[in-house]
């Protein structure tokens, strides 16, 4: 886990840097972007009782890796050694805060990091458990979703001209396809993700 952690991290410092070369001295609030992601998650999983709803797990999955994204992000702010960031993530994971109900554990999730400015990884371990995504779930569709980002940059998002819908999906849909079919365990993996991005891309 603490190799593909510090894979992790180095691609999350990258494409920050993608974003805003001096993206350390930005002070984004990574806290806020987490919890409102956590909203969408829960929208995903379906809240309203007034209205029939199926939890959309895929979707619920790959928000729970956008947060991981702004996560890491707030942590390598506060250690630049991306070993000790590594390891205290990892350790954070092995140790769920609770068990109980999804939607409970997500809004527990961003109670806590609105409380904290930051979030702590056993709350987001407890909503991995409680959708049954383990770690090399986690990491598959992290990888998966950071190449999407970069394909987003490359054409054209921080400028508005980036189309996300594609055929009629989210482009977050149609990389849920592809992460399906396309083996992870490949050396050129990412490489992989972005040529079939390429392929189905409308713009």
């Amino acid at each position: 886990m603490k190799e593909q952690l510090l894979v992790m991290l180095e691609m999350q410092d990258a494409m920050n840097a993608r974003v805003n070369s001096d993206w350390r001295r930005a002070e984004n609030a990574w806290y806020r972007a987490i919890w409102t992601e956590c909203a969408e998650m829960l929208d995903h999983y379906g809240w309203k009782w007034w209205k029939h709803q199926r939890p959309d797990l895929e979707q619920v999955k790959l928000e729970l890796v956008d947060i991981m994204h702004f996560a890491m992000s707030d942590y390598l702010l506060q250690d630049d050694d991306n070993a000790k960031v590594a390891t205290r993530i990892e350790a954070e994971l092995r140790n769920p805060s609770r068990g109980g109900e999804i939607r409970e554990a997500i809004e527990q999730m961003a109670q806590s990091t609105i409380a904290r400015r930051s979030m702590h990884y056993s709350d987001f371990a407890s909503v991995m458990a409680l959708i049954g995504m383990d770690f090399d779930e986690l990491y598959r569709h992290y990888v998966g979703k950071n190449v999407l980002n970069f394909f987003r940059q490359d054409h054209g998002y921080k400028e508005g001209t980036y189309v996300k819908l594609w055929d009629g999906r989210e482009d977050n849909e149609h990389l849920s396809e592809l992460l399906a079919v396309l083996d992870s365990d490949s050396a050129d993996f990412r490489d992989q993700v972005y040529h079939a991005l390429e392929d189905r891309y409308p713009g």
